[in-house]
């Protein structure tokens, strides 16, 4: 019998760098997940709705995708995960498999549609506390370290996307209580697009979607040009949503150019950086969150502006029936 173990191996010998097993195991995790969630949502997407509607409808798949992929470096970097968190909390070991574990069920129960309202205002909550306990002293600590702050803006805004979203979702009763949650995550999401909209104008050549370290890839044509753009983008849909009017096409807009710097200048910075998960598939999976935050953020609004057509409406019914009784 030929023994095939030995041409296997130094098959996976060969392999280059960029498939070793530590950054092929998210890689796989964040193209299965954004694959069967972006197919369960167009299957269960109205059969009149259209294409802008099914990418809003997507919005939750592009958190769920980066929530798995969070997930699996927590298992695969814990050393490195745990030192991310407070010294004064106990049983560092536990809380990183135990949230790890936790974003990987939630991302799973987002792409099937299952219970996905809590997944993901679980998510929200988790990012909120991670604002409490994590950035919101580290910003005390280092108040003109602009990464900090635009590390602190970012989760905030990713929390605001997953907790309208969550709010909208709930049923019945939770409905009422649970309201107040679609205005205030509005105006922290404007404040937020403001901040960056002076962060780009400031730095035009970060790459778009959230202010880090990354710049633009050398080969984007007019690298200036597009940080202005973002700034301005930003800064548009920004007041929009601040002052409540065109919350929906804002929101929009700003989830879509978000998903469109993901696709052009993320997708080539993590092939061109494929064994650094920190500078490669974290880029992709950050940008992408924010989209699908905003889109979400956009799904809500639409529902909302779409109730008080309907209350409008019904108060025009009411109110003309007198009118029209006493005409008779």
């Amino acid at each position: 019998m030929i023994n095939i173990s030995l041409p296997f191996c130094l098959f996976l010998s060969k392999l280059p760098v960029w498939f070793s097993w530590d950054p092929l195991l998210p890689y796989f995790t964040a193209a299965l997940l954004l694959a069967l969630g972006v197919g369960v949502a167009i299957q269960k997407a109205p059969p009149r709705a259209g294409v802008l509607e099914k990418i809003i409808l997507c919005g939750p798949v592009f958190i769920a995708m980066p929530m798995a992929v969070f997930g699996t470096q927590h298992f695969l970097f814990p050393i490195g995960v745990a030192r991310i968190i407070p010294s004064w909390i106990p049983a560092h070991a536990f809380w990183v498999y135990f949230v790890g574990t936790c974003l990987i069920l939630g991302s799973v129960s987002i792409v099937f549609q299952k219970y996905a309202w809590l997944s993901v205002g679980l998510f929200g909550a988790m990012l909120l506390c991670f604002e409490v306990l994590m950035h919101i002293p580290g910003v005390v600590a280092a108040p003109h370290d602009r990464l900090t702050w635009a590390v602190a803006l970012r989760d905030i805004s990713f929390s605001c996307g997953a907790l309208s979203f969550a709010a909208m979702q709930a049923g019945g009763y939770r409905i009422k209580k649970m309201y107040w949650v679609i205005p205030a995550t509005r105006m922290v999401v404007a404040i937020v697009l403001l901040v960056w909209a002076v962060e780009y104008f400031l730095h035009p050549e970060l790459l778009p979607g959230v202010p880090l370290r990354q710049l633009t890839p050398s080969f984007v044509p007019g690298l200036v040009v597009w940080g202005y753009l973002t700034s301005a983008i930003y800064a548009v849909c920004g007041v929009c949503l601040l002052i409540n009017k065109s919350t929906y096409l804002a929101a929009t807009w700003v989830g879509l150019f978000v998903l469109l710097s993901t696709i052009m200048f993320c997708g080539p910075i993590m092939v061109q950086n494929g064994s650094n998960i920190g500078a490669g598939l974290n880029v992709v999976v950050d940008t992408l969150l924010l989209s699908g935050a905003m889109l979400c953020l956009a799904g809500r609004c639409a529902q909302s502006e779409e109730r008080a057509i309907m209350n409008e409406r019904s108060y025009e019914q009411e109110t003309s029936r007198p009118l029209a009784q006493d005409q008779r």
